[in-house]
């Protein structure tokens, strides 16, 4: 009898392990945080204030910029800095040419502030939830 009690508490743990590890997948697959480059082929570039329509982004997900930086760069800006094109005091910069920033939850904000670039659609407003 013994050996029968210990076999279905044997089963028992089996299930309860297969059904965590099942759960642990499934969370795995949610969290999981997306990568999106910036322009796509294009990279970042002029016109780039589209690109974000019809994307569904997440805090966590990660924006990769690439641009040549000689001419562009990435300046994290707030809203001020987004609609009038100014880099506020203590704006994050990136310069790498192959930048890749983490999204926040709420309203993400990049320009590029060589003269005349964001005023030419370099920028872009992401939402993340």
């Amino acid at each position: 009898m013994a050996k029968g009690r210990g076999s279905a508490s044997w089963s028992a743990q089996a299930i309860v392990a297969l059904m965590l590890v099942s759960v642990l997948v499934l969370q795995a697959d949610y969290v999981q945080a997306a990568t999106y480059t910036v322009g796509e082929s294009n990279g970042w570039a002029f016109n780039a204030v589209g690109w974000p329509s019809g994307k569904h982004f997440k805090a966590g997900d990660v924006l990769v910029f690439n641009y040549n930086p000689r001419i562009h760069n990435v300046v994290a800006v707030d809203s001020g800095g987004y609609n009038n094109c100014k880099t506020p005091a203590r704006a994050r910069t990136y310069t790498s040419g192959k930048d890749r920033i983490t999204l926040s939850k709420g309203q993400n904000f990049f320009i590029c502030n060589f003269p005349g670039h964001c005023e030419a659609a370099m920028k872009i407003a992401v939402t993340a939830v």
